[in-house]
């Protein structure tokens, strides 16, 4: 499959380019950068011009247009996000936002599946934009990534004890004892407050996201179908505020704002831990599966699940419900029934904690591991278990409705651990 792609990064102070061209089985990336953090709107169009003038490609030669979506720099974010939706909406091509942590973590040189990436990126004030991801092998041969932890907030003197705290959970997670590898700049810019145990490894290759790390990873997403359309792309933002209104600085709030401490009870920037689902969450988790699906459960259906001892999780972020799921536990295997995950907060790794809480429970069941049924329709989705080891095992013809009166066909897909631990010996 041949394929031309553009990949802006603005997200620091580098201002990087990437050309991506797929021809004929060769993949060939050729970059443009320039330091300097007040200069990304003037040079990025311009680097563009010219990569894609050396190439010989006209603009309307590209397929897709990629962006280093955050967290950064405000004015960074913006400037990446909007060049990238009008090149979008003038060729009338797909945008892929690409988590700026997750293209650090890709530039670690011979990471493994036993790896945790700890990606902290300097957020100034000494505070850290930080996010955690492990590399795993996805069905498709194509290099693949399970986010341990999206992208949080957090003061630099909490990174390390904040890591360390984890730790045993992204283990028990991955089902093996995970080393860490610690990437991105601000182990350098907070030397003093993040001083780490001398057995977490530094990855000296991987400062600051750049654009080739970027389009590599758009690609990827390109393959799995996970292009949107330009006018729902967004950059990522975690921090809420950088500065206090003239009235809180009368009330005396000084400074600036700071990060919440994230290893407080129910820290909202650590959504790792699903709680038990009950009654008097039914009317969040109804409203948010009617804003996700065509075909929602009805409340009556999550009450019969609840009344039935289904395992019934919800995921919340500052008090509000951002995500569930519901497993069915039979004797051998837990079948996934519904998983669902705010439109507002896709794309962030919640997705992720719910499914590999939902593989916990079953091996804590002692059970072959878990099935469940998409829509083959829905390639996001289908790409999303590939990622995580789901393999289709069957097709149930009619399962689903369909618009018009007309049913869908379902995928069957199943990971059974056993498999699993085969391949990874």
């Amino acid at each position: 499959m041949e394929l031309n792609l553009l990949a802006l990064e603005t997200s620091s102070s580098r201002c990087g380019v990437a050309l991506l061209r797929a021809v004929d089985g060769r993949l060939e990336v050729s970059t443009r950068e320039h330091e300097g953090s007040q200069e990304h709107a003037e040079r990025l169009l311009p680097m563009a011009n010219e990569l894609l003038a050396a190439s010989g490609l006209a603009p309307s030669a590209l397929d897709a247009v990629a962006f280093g979506q955050g967290p950064g720099g405000f004015t960074g974010l913006r400037v990446a996000c909007g060049v990238a939706q009008g090149m979008g909406l003038g060729l009338g091509i797909p945008v892929l936002p690409v988590v700026s942590h997750q293209a650090v973590a890709a530039q670690v040189g011979q990471a493994s599946p036993s790896d945790a990436i700890v990606v902290a990126l300097d957020a100034r004030m000494h505070e850290v934009y930080l996010a955690v991801y492990r590399p795993v092998a996805a069905p498709d041969g194509e290099p693949g990534w399970e986010t341990l932890q999206a992208p949080l907030l957090i003061a630099a003197a909490e990174v390390v004890p904040w890591t360390a705290h984890y730790l045993p959970a992204w283990s028990a997670q991955a089902g093996q004892d995970l080393s860490l590898v610690l990437a991105g700049d601000a182990w350098d810019a907070y030397a003093a407050d993040m001083a780490h145990p001398a057995a977490w490894r530094r990855a000296a290759d991987a400062q600051r996201p750049e654009a080739a790390s970027v389009a590599r990873l758009a690609r990827q997403g390109w393959l799995r179908g996970e292009a949107l359309p330009p006018e729902q792309a967004a950059p990522l933002y975690v921090r809420d505020k950088v500065a206090f209104t003239t009235a809180e600085r009368m009330r005396g709030e000084g400074g600036n704002p700071k990060a919440q401490p994230s290893l407080a009870p129910q820290a909202p920037q650590v959504p790792l831990i699903p709680q038990p689902l009950t009654e008097a969450d039914l009317d969040e988790v109804v409203a948010l599966e009617a804003h996700v699906q065509a075909f929602p459960w009805t409340r009556g259906n999550f009450a019969d699940a609840l009344a039935a001892g289904y395992g019934a999780w919800v995921l919340r972020r500052e008090g509000k419900v951002a995500g569930f799921c519901i497993l069915m536990f039979a004797p051998d295997v837990a079948h996934l029934l519904v998983i669902a995950v705010a439109k507002d907060l896709h794309r962030q790794g919640l997705g992720g904690v719910l499914l590999d809480w939902c593989e916990q429970q079953a091996r804590q069941r002692g059970l072959e591991g878990v099935l469940l049924e998409v829509r083959p329709s829905n390639a996001s989705a289908v790409g999303f278990y590939q990622r995580h080891g789901y393999l289709q095992i069957g097709v149930r013809r009619g399962y689903y409705p369909a618009a018009n009166g007309a049913r869908e066909d379902a995928i069957v897909m199943q990971k059974r651990f056993a498999a699993v631990a085969e391949e990874a010996a």
